[in-house]
């Protein structure tokens, strides 16, 4: 792992940290191959069920590195895309905690995510028009499906910035947090998420995905395939078991 990528693990959650402050963390090919390799390790952790994507020194990330773009450095890795995330997705519940800017790409970031928790400072915005760019790492082909049509072309054409607070209004943000408690307030959102179980946990991430394109007369038998193996598993037997004995499950992935 790159220093421009870092990852803390505590209590089955991974905290994945843009580290370029200076740059205010944006997005860089080290970044991108940091996030896609950290991805990549942790999806396969049994012990590591949830997690937060955030941004060192105040910021989340004010987007793609112009600088590094003119050079030919593309944050963008093969499979993964843009970031190393915004095409393929983890399979795991993951939280953006947002601090100042979530600009272009970084805001395409954070749209990336399940969830966002943002400070009362944050700002987000899909500025790339004015740049003579386009959104391409999904924020516009999210936006409008997260928030009302008019509004999300509002937010894509005039490539102006808009604080937290409104977002939350428009249910795109979950909490809003005093400055400089997002972080802390997306652990305890991963840490609850985290304790429940695996399996359930990723079936029921990919049913809330995949079911926005299903015809009504399919919708249940493609929720059965992915849910059926979850309902015979050994961490059904066991939230079933430690219900009746009145204790904490011990869930297993499997």
């Amino acid at each position: 792992m790159s220093d421009e990528v870092l990852v803390e693990e505590s209590g089955g959650v991974a905290t994945i940290t843009i580290n370029r402050p200076k740059a205010r963390n944006a997005i860089n090919g080290a970044v991108a191959r940091g996030i896609a390799e950290a991805l990549d390790a942790l999806e396969a952790r049994p012990d590591v069920a949830a997690y937060v994507l955030t941004g060192a020194g105040g910021y989340f990330s004010a987007g793609m590195d112009l600088k590094g773009f003119l050079t030919g450095d593309l944050p963008v890795v093969e499979g993964r895309g843009f970031g190393g995330i915004a095409e393929a997705p983890p399979t795991k519940p993951i939280v953006a905690a947002v601090e100042g800017y979530a600009l272009a790409g970084g805001f395409e970031l954070a749209l990336s995510c399940d969830l966002i928790v943002a400070s009362a400072e944050a700002r987000f915005g899909l500025p790339e028009p004015k740049r003579g760019l386009v959104a391409g790492a999904g924020g516009i082909m999210r936006l409008p499906r997260r928030i009302p049509y008019h509004v999300a072309m509002e937010i894509a054409l005039t490539g102006e910035h808009y604080p937290a607070a409104r977002l939350y209004e428009l249910g795109l943000v979950n909490r809003v947090t005093p400055a400089g408690g997002a972080l802390e307030s997306a652990l305890e959102l991963a840490g609850r998420i985290a304790g429940n179980a695996p399996l359930a946990l990723a079936a029921t991430k990919r049913v809330i995905i995949e079911s926005q394109d299903w015809a009504v007369d399919e919708m249940f038998a493609k929720q059965g395939e992915i849910i059926h193996p979850v309902f015979v598993s050994n961490d059904a037997m066991e939230g079933a078991a430690a219900f009746a004995e009145k204790r904490a499950p011990r869930w297993t992935g499997r």
